[in-house]
């Protein structure tokens, strides 16, 4: 990694001058001056067109922002990932999922181990398994087939598989249910559960270690409802099986170990839904499904390896992102799906961008004095026209959009779709130009009433199009976010791939449990607001 500081390099300088000279400039000025840049400001891959025209940027500043990647080494940062170096340097591990997808008969050797060849084994036996399932040859306990999949986990063990489902619904088989438990909270089990019988119901245990505590209690507790609604314990082995790398916790369980899915400390969890942790996907939509879906991660892998930065979809979208988080001090970027199925897509989003990009020293340990990781949120479009668009187009906060649409809906009906794409294209239109005020004055409008519906514009979007949902499609998706968030965090020269800030509220949660628990009053030596919380808790507990 370069040693000079991200603030000290000279691309930043030109690019803190630049925005000094352009960062006042409306778009509707640079569409004035550059009416062509509707067709040039755009980039396609792997079935994705990105135009990205209606940011506040230019020519020069998109060939400074490249400057500053290339001046942050990303090209020698990426190749350092593909390769298998330890580019996850605070737990000195590989980053390798873009191995979960390289095509049978690809090789890459990390540390004298074929991983492809090994990721290859793993999903044969998915396969194996998930045709299994589907074809009623699995059968329960009691002789049934199994009509009910629930994928335990949490974080990317549950984000993953839940927003692939809901995503490519239309390609799952509708004469199986599928339900998602992470929430420790009882309701989340005991609302996925209570309309099922447990001799036509499989769980899918996934915990990399076979230890997160909010899997586990919910998984015990799934364990006494089948257990109490079958009789014996001897029913586990066929309705649990397990997506973890801890075969010892794994049987001590329950579960027959030839029943284990495995994968890689190389894989991170935010990483993993196409990896084992994709098993209940794989399930619901089948082998061949899912093996497109794994080419459409590994055509963008391809893209961003291999193309231009200039040219780069998630180069560039990474790279509107540091324009946006560290020169107009943006705190968060919306992503809007006008589709459906990916309703889950956003929230999906939010552990992958946030998880890896919410730090605050770099590679170095030092601490940094710019920000990084900005939030991502979203909704399904048009939902969210009618709830917060309204601050994004006349608040005070700058937040750029990413609008996602589709040629063709996965579900025709009258004028729906061109209704929906109509939107798209609208909403960009209007963040982008707004309505001055001469143009409201110029409706007839009452006076008095003209500043309310004056609409500055000037709020970028990019606009992503495909022609349709498809899996191929989705793992493409995916993987435009992946690497767009390696390029944020390779920028700020961050580690994008560690999540140790998700650890300290575990450990104080395991010592403050015991306390809850206690039949006496626990001598508690925490602040005193904690002591005083937990001791109100105990009495409401009580009462």
């Amino acid at each position: 990694m370069t040693t000079t500081p991200l603030r000290d390099r000279a691309s930043w300088k030109a690019l803190e001058q630049h925005h000094a000279e352009i960062g006042g400039r409306h778009l509707r000025e640079l569409f004035a001056e550059d009416p062509g840049r509707g067709e040039r400001m755009c980039a396609e891959a792997a079935g994705l067109y990105l135009d990205y025209s209606k940011n506040r940027a230019t020519d020069e500043t998109m060939r400074l922002l490249v400057e500053l990647a290339r001046e942050s080494e990303l090209e020698r940062r990426r190749d350092m990932m593909f390769r298998g170096e330890r580019v996850n340097t605070s737990e000195r591990r590989s980053v390798l999922h873009v191995a979960l997808r390289m095509p049978k008969g690809a090789s890459l050797v990390v540390e004298g181990v074929d991983v492809v060849a090994e990721v290859h084994e793993v999903l044969d036996r998915m396969a194996g398994f998930a045709q299994r399932v589907r074809s009623g040859e699995w059968k329960g306990h009691t002789g049934k087939p199994i009509k009910n999949i629930v994928n335990i986990g949490i974080g990317g063990s549950d984000l993953g598989p839940v927003m692939a489902y809901e995503a490519l619904r239309h390609y799952s088989r509708r004469d199986l249910t599928f339900r998602f438990v992470s929430n420790v909270d009882s309701t989340d089990i005991v609302e996925a559960t209570r309309d099922l019988f447990a001799d036509e119901t499989l769980f899918v245990v996934s915990s990399k270690t076979f230890g997160t505590s909010e899997t586990l209690a919910n998984a015990h507790s799934a364990r006494d409802w089948l257990v109490g609604q079958l009789g014996t314990e001897e029913a586990v082995a066929r309705h649990f099986v397990a997506v973890s790398t801890n075969a010892e916790r794994v049987a001590e369980f329950g579960i027959d170990t030839a029943n284990m899915f495995g994968f890689w400390d190389w894989v991170g969890g935010r990483y993993s839904m196409d990896s084992a942790i994709g098993l209940s996907t794989m399930v619901a939509i089948g082998p061949e499904h899912f093996r497109e879906m794994l080419a459409g991660f590994h055509e963008m892998d391809e893209h961003f390896r291999t193309a231009p930065l200039g040219e780069n979809l998630p180069v560039l979208m990474g790279l509107l992102a540091v324009w946006y988080v560290n020169f107009f001090g943006v705190q968060s970027i919306g992503v809007m799906p006008y589709e459906q199925y990916l309703k889950r897509f956003p929230a999906y989003l939010q552990q992958l961008t946030m998880e890896s990009n919410g730090k605050h020293v770099t590679l170095d340990g030092e601490v940094v004095d710019y920000d990084t990781g900005p939030v991502y949120w979203g909704e399904p479009g048009t939902n969210g026209q009618h709830s917060f668009y309204q601050l994004i187009h006349q608040g005070t906060r700058l937040i750029p959009v990413d609008l996602i649409g589709f040629g063709a809906s996965l579900n025709p009906l009258r004028d729906h779709h061109d209704l929906l794409m109509a939107n798209v294209f609208a909403q960009a239109q209007a963040l982008a130009f707004g309505k001055t005020e001469e143009e409201v004055r110029a409706e007839g409008t009452d006076p008095g009433v003209v500043p309310h519906r004056v609409m500055r514009g000037n709020r970028p979007t990019n606009v992503l199009l495909a022609q349709r949902l498809t899996p191929h499609l989705l793992g493409a998706l995916v993987a435009l976010y992946e690497h767009s968030v390696f390029t944020q965090g390779t920028i700020w020269g961050i580690d994008s791939f560690d999540q140790w800030g998700v650890e300290l509220g575990k450990v104080l949660a395991a010592q403050i449990t015991p306390e809850l628990e206690s039949p006496t009053d626990p001598d508690l030596t925490h602040d005193s607001s904690t002591n005083t919380l937990i001791r109100h808790y105990r009495a409401l507990k009580q009462s």
